[in-house]
């Protein structure tokens, strides 16, 4: 029987990852930094620890015999915050499970880093693990691009890079009651005609993809892999279905990208200047993704292991909102 730590596994994604792999054959040991971790998974066959990651000692403090994989789930994910907070929690504290992951054996390594690593303003249409990042739109890009080149100088025990695309599904707080809270307020703001579409992933096929290579540690050593649902789906598509479902009623409002990047610009620096802890209402980023088209190249991950999405956005969507509007 595998033994797997899987950090982050109060989150949206590490929570599912640490069930679905101790459901199989493999004996999990779950990782988080909140004390209601254990309530969160007390259903479930998953033994428990409790540690800051970017905490040297706190992390060397636990006592566990040989680890045969590690997912590294947790992790900062916002679109603001100062740059200290995503360093500490994205870098060191990948950093600092590297060094622990050389003390339980020399575990298969995987880092689920993010697609934001590839975001540029312009239409991106099925980019490759291969292509140059360009410079990070934000510091959470940044941290995620730096963690990253920590994972691949780990020459000395297997590791694989996992870059999702816009998770969602039933318990996200982040993608799609973002988009809906949006609706709610008042007009949406449409750019470029609406043109723009994106591969986004319900969270299902991200767990299935992670345990497909954790099944063939050999075919996945040393190789970074894009993971999507594969289908390009209009931004609009997106939050008008997904309002839909919910019960929201969507207005949208076509905005010249050029005025409201200029805009949105200046709003950053007044945040940044007096309000630096508090997030603005749109962030350059975001409002980007909302502008520009990218989807992501599949063909590594299925060529190399096998692995294909299943769930498109369609049946995504249903498992999301099953019993009520998504939170």
């Amino acid at each position: 029987m595998s033994r797997i730590v899987v950090t982050g596994a109060g989150g949206f994604l590490g929570a599912r990852v640490a069930r679905h792999l101790a459901a199989g054959d493999g004996e999990v040991i779950a990782l988080g930094r909140s004390a209601a971790l254990r309530e969160t998974l007390k259903d479930q066959p998953i033994a428990v620890a409790t540690c800051d990651l970017a905490d040297a000692a706190s992390l060397s403090s636990l006592a566990m015999a040989k680890i045969d994989s590690v997912v590294h789930c947790a992790g900062l994910s916002s679109n603001w915050g100062p740059r200290h907070d995503f360093e500490r929690n994205n870098v060191t504290a990948t950093a600092n499970l590297l060094d622990q992951a050389r003390r339980w054996g020399t575990p298969h390594f995987v880092y689920v880093s993010s697609s934001s690593v590839y975001f540029r303003f312009g239409d991106q249409l099925n980019v490759n693990e291969r292509s140059e990042l360009p410079v990070p739109v934000n510091d959470y890009a940044w941290s995620k691009a730096a963690a990253e080149k920590l994972v691949r100088a780990a020459a000395d025990f297997p590791v694989t890079i996992v870059r999702p695309r816009g998770i969602y599904g039933k318990g996200d707080k982040a993608l799609l009651p973002r988009l809906l809270r949006a609706a709610k307020r008042g007009p949406v703001p449409s750019f470029r005609g609406g043109r723009s579409v994106i591969d986004l992933t319900h969270v299902d096929d991200v767990v299935a993809a992670i345990a497909s290579i954790l099944s063939q540690r050999d075919k996945a050593a040393g190789a970074t892999y894009n993971v999507s649902g594969g289908e390009a789906v209009s931004i609009r598509d997106i939050i008008t279905a997904s309002a839909k479902l919910a019960g929201v009623d969507v207005r949208w409002r076509e905005v010249p990208w050029p005025l409201a990047l200029a805009a949105i610009r200046a709003i950053e620096r007044f945040h940044k200047t007096f309000r630096p802890a508090r997030e603005p209402i749109v962030t350059a980023y975001s409002a980007g993704l909302l502008a520009f088209s990218q989807t992501l190249d599949l063909s590594a991950i299925r060529d190399e292991i096998g692995w294909r999405p299943k769930i498109g956005f369609d049946e995504g969507l249903r498992r999301t909102f099953s019993g009520g509007e998504a939170s």
